[in-house]
């Protein structure tokens, strides 16, 4: 958690022993704890985490994890909200370590995430009178360039923006 952009942070569980006795999973809840800030007290996970911030506990759990449990797919959604830069990177270059022993799909915003991707896919919506349809079209090499570029610069894409895309892509490798 701490090279994800959230110095500081901390994370722990509990083992509350239930009030009302016996159940079927046995006589106490697990509870997620965590410190977000330096200076914080524990706080229920699910109280004071951001969607980005549960994103990113969720793969610092997972790169720990990595070489003892099998899961064939992990889905990452909003892993990129409240970073930038060098902290983006790193997250990048968690996710594709993390690709060494699963498939991870990444919704981002970030191209210094998206450089870290095996393969890119675009998602696009557009409505018209009928409603809204949605489109999912795995890019080329140069498609791939282009839509990091457009992610780094923008509508108009330019030939610094392509020249630093397949700069971070390159160095992604």
């Amino acid at each position: 958690m701490q090279v994800l952009g959230m110095p500081g942070s901390e994370f722990s569980s509990a083992l509350p022993s239930k009030s009302d006795g016996v159940h079927l999973n046995g006589t106490e809840s697990v509870d997620f704890l965590v410190k977000t800030n330096m200076g914080q007290d524990f706080k229920p996970l699910k109280k004071v985490a951001s969607g980005g911030e549960l994103s990113r506990i969720s793969l610092a759990i997972s790169v720990i994890d990595s070489d003892s449990e099998y899961t064939p797919t992990l889905i990452f959604n909003e892993v990129d909200i409240g970073i930038s830069g060098a902290v983006a990177e790193v997250v990048g270059k968690k996710l594709k370590q993390l690709s060494e022993y699963y498939q991870v799909i990444c919704i981002t915003h970030l191209a210094q995430v998206a450089a870290f991707g095996h393969q890119h896919l675009r998602v696009q919506k557009s409505q018209d009178k009928d409603g809204v349809q949605t489109t999912v079209t795995q890019l080329s090499s140069n498609e791939r360039v282009d839509e990091i570029a457009r992610i780094l610069g923008g509508a108009t894409i330019t030939e610094k923006a392509r020249n630093a895309a397949a700069e971070m892509i390159g160095m992604s490798v």
